[in-house]
């Protein structure tokens, strides 16, 4: 298990992962369509995204909660 205080690292590794899956299989498929080696296109798409999104993630998410922060009330 990983400790408590690493949870928004491993929040942002796996959210920028099935973020930029979804995203690259979807742009891949509307550019290519159901091709002879899809699968393997779309995963060749994904890794350098997944790479780039998950630092991205990382800076982001703070910056989207206190924006997130600024336009809600407490209830």
């Amino acid at each position: 298990m990983i400790p408590a205080r690493y949870a928004h690292i491993a929040f942002g590794f796996v959210l920028s992962g099935m973020m930029s899956f979804l995203v690259s299989g979807i742009s891949t498929f509307l550019t290519l369509g159901v091709v002879t080696g899809f699968v393997t296109q779309w995963i060749g798409a994904w890794l350098p995204s997944w790479a780039v999104a998950f630092p991205v993630v990382l800076v982001v998410a703070p910056i989207a909660r206190r924006l997130v922060g600024a336009m809600t009330r407490p209830d």
